[in-house]
């Protein structure tokens, strides 16, 4: 790229605090702002993902070569070297932490004060939050919760219904003990299902989606240290996503336009990275997607586990097994199947039976196609799970309030 190498510096590392020391050079500490990338930085790449990240490598003004290493040097972009010897810029772990600390603040810039710091469950738990009443001790419980008080009178009664000479020396055994009651809190770990299907270009919904994901990330680490957050987008195909990765996602372009689309390929033939290339990519495969997170849910050992499924339309996509060979199949299917919509279902089934919780959210922009929303009643009836309704302006909002408060803006019970 021909950018200015910044001067050689001697530091002292020690592994283990892994931070890197080095003489002070006079410049002032950068300040809040400086530490985190500009606004115009973040909407840049999440409007265009891979394609800002190939921009910002190819940039040949001088004074924008400056401003690159002047990112480099502040620690928000690297240079990697890929397997063809090729330099790149790559996201720095401060960077994506910045682009999802201006998230959460732009969320709760639309939320209500007042949201609790933690799920609360209907079951009294160990936490340093106390609530009225007390329970016998069990093992286990932190003894800075031990209510002294009514230890102390259930040993004194202990002793007057024994008819002792004395009262002192008190004897306490563990019948005695009470702790103060505290409220519950659960763990929960969550995978969040992204719709990355062509259609998720319309009305700024991926970029939506994307901040959410951003928000729910920083939130989790702030206010919910016990909890896991996963992400899996869902195209024709079903992929998990890291962390640092979420701010280059971007639907699948529409590549075929055709009225009526039956496409049947092996599963086992296809690259997620490498597909085939007549094979289309903009569908929606909520049964690739939701199988996924089941793998994922099921090694964790948390108390609770939930999906979160972000989508705009019901699937077009899904996976059977061919009854005279035994191999998966990947079907495309459009306009939308009924085939389809049962294969999904069914796999929504067994992770609710496996004890996953739902929670959809349909972006509704299209009023004049709200039929598909019948597929998310059905979803939300099987799996006794909950559906929002809503706009993708209000979708972060939407997500992260549902969160933190369980708020159900609809709800399809049977």
């Amino acid at each position: 790229m021909g950018r200015r190498a910044s001067p050689a510096k001697h530091h002292a590392y020690n592994p283990a605090v892994k931070h890197t020391y080095g003489p002070y050079d006079g410049k002032p500490f950068l300040s809040p702002d400086e530490l985190f990338p500009s606004p115009q930085l973040i909407e840049f790449i999440l409007q265009y993902g891979d394609q800002a990240m190939d921009a910002l490598n190819n940039l040949q003004n001088p004074d924008e070569q400056d401003l690159i290493q002047q990112m480099i040097d502040a620690g928000l972009l690297e240079e990697v070297t890929d397997e063809n010897g090729n330099t790149q810029l790559r996201l720095t772990a401060r960077m994506v932490n910045g682009m999802q600390h201006q998230s959460l603040l732009q969320v709760f810039e639309n939320l209500k004060r007042g949201s609790r710091d933690g799920h609360t469950t209907e079951q009294s738990g160990k936490t340093s939050e106390r609530a009225d009443g007390s329970r016998p001790y069990d093992f286990g419980d932190p003894l800075s919760e031990i209510d002294l008080g009514a230890t102390l009178r259930n040993a004194l009664a202990g002793s007057v219904d024994a008819h002792a000479s004395s009262l002192l020396p008190l004897k306490l055994g563990m019948s005695d003990f009470v702790v103060h009651e505290t409220e519950g809190r659960a763990d929960c770990a969550t995978v969040m299902l992204i719709d990355l299907s062509g259609s998720m270009y319309r009305y700024g919904r991926f970029l939506q989606a994307k901040r959410v994901c951003l928000g729910m990330s920083e939130l989790i680490r702030q206010r919910f240290p016990l909890d896991t957050l996963e992400f899996v987008s869902f195209y024709s195909l079903a992929e998990r996503v890291s962390e640092r990765d979420v701010p280059l996602i971007m639907p699948k372009p529409v590549s075929i336009r055709d009225p009526q689309i039956r496409i049947r390929v092996p599963l086992d033939q296809i690259d997620p990275h490498k597909p085939p290339g007549n094979l289309p990519l903009h569908f929606t495969n909520l049964h690739l997607g939701l199988r996924e997170a089941r793998r994922i849910l099921r090694r964790s050992g948390a108390a609770n586990k939930q999906v979160f499924i972000i989508t705009d339309g019901q699937p077009t996509a899904h996976v059977e097994t061919a009854s005279e060979t035994g191999e998966e199949m990947l079907y495309l299917l459009y306009p939308p199947s009924e085939r389809t919509a049962d294969e999904t279902l069914k796999e929504a089934v067994l992770c609710a039976k496996s004890g996953i919780r739902f929670a959809s959210f349909a972006l509704i922009e299209d009023y004049w196609g709200m039929d598909w929303v019948d597929f998310i009643e059905r979803l939300t009836r099987l799996t006794r799970g909950t559906a929002f309704y809503c706009a993708s302006d209000d979708l972060s909002s939407t997500v992260i309030e549902s969160y933190l408060t369980g708020k159900k803006l609809k709800s399809v019970i049977s």
